[in-house]
């Protein structure tokens, strides 16, 4: 089962596979966008494959599967690794998930590394307002200068064997910085991912890692309200948490090291994503 199928890729990949690998295929597609649906009825039509393909336009979270599936495969994941509700939509999902089966991604962690960037502070700045500093932005970092390595924040696994199922998070980070670094001016901060689709295939953005020649995802910029000055060798303490309401999901952050800072996007009040 495709969930979040969108215009089709996956289920196109999914079919390839299969063959490629001699195993006869059975597809759901599942996709609750109308224009994406027409778009994916196309290409079954076009492509010989309504023996094959089944279109269903319903919500994962609530649709109800006529079986249970052995591969779960989504593109859900955004330039934080869960800040497009994968966490939530695949924890929905699973419940048409066959024992053992296989969930693709398995994994994902997100990974976060203070950053200078004045042209992007500048560009908030400029909106004279709260919300567009309280706001995470999915960018190409260009000129900026990372002041510490990057360091993992939260990871969701799939499927999720958690009672009960939660997917709040909370962190506190602590960045080192040498002497021999000089000063700094941090300015937000950059984030990244790393998913697992399967055992030993992976998929990245984390610098370290970073898939070759893969641009699907920029990273994501949370910004500061205002600028700290580091001294030599001064390290950064950030605070992260994910925050799950009812009716939406949004993040918070500060930084409490060299200085307090406020919490930013408190309660959701500048930015957030409905469930």
């Amino acid at each position: 089962m495709v969930v979040g199928a969108g215009r089709g890729p996956l289920v196109r990949a999914s079919i390839r596979a299969a063959s490629q690998a001699g195993r006869l295929l059975r597809v759901y597609a599942v996709e609750k966008n109308p224009a994406a649906v027409v778009h994916i009825q196309a290409m079954v039509e076009a492509e010989g494959w309504a023996d094959t393909v089944t279109i269903v336009k319903a919500d994962m979270r609530t649709w109800s599967a006529p079986h249970q599936a052995d591969i779960l495969v989504s593109e859900l994941l955004g330039s934080f690794g869960d800040n497009e509700l994968s966490p939530e939509c695949l924890d929905g999902a699973q419940r048409f998930l066959a024992p053992g089966g296989v969930s693709i991604p398995r994994a994902y962690t997100s990974f976060l590394a203070p950053i200078t960037t004045a042209k992007l502070f500048d560009l908030c700045r400029a909106y004279k307002d709260l919300e567009h500093f309280e706001t995470p932005y999915v960018v190409k970092l260009h000129r900026y200068h990372q002041l510490s390595p990057p360091q993992p924040v939260f990871t969701f696994e799939h499927p999720n064997h958690a009672v009960p199922i939660d997917n709040s998070r909370a962190a506190t980070l602590t960045f080192p910085r040498r002497p021999e670094d000089g000063s700094g001016e941090l300015h937000g901060f950059g984030g990244y991912f790393e998913a697992e689709l399967y055992p030993g295939v992976t998929l990245s953005t984390h610098p370290p890692t970073h898939t070759p020649n893969m641009f699907s995802w920029f990273p994501i910029f949370f910004p500061l309200r205002e600028p700290l000055l580091l001294a030599p060798g001064e390290p950064v303490v950030a605070h992260m948490w994910r925050v799950v309401g009812a009716h939406k999901v949004w993040y918070e952050w500060a930084v409490t090291g060299p200085r307090a800072t406020a919490v930013h996007n408190a309660a959701g009040r500048s930015y957030w994503v409905g469930l």
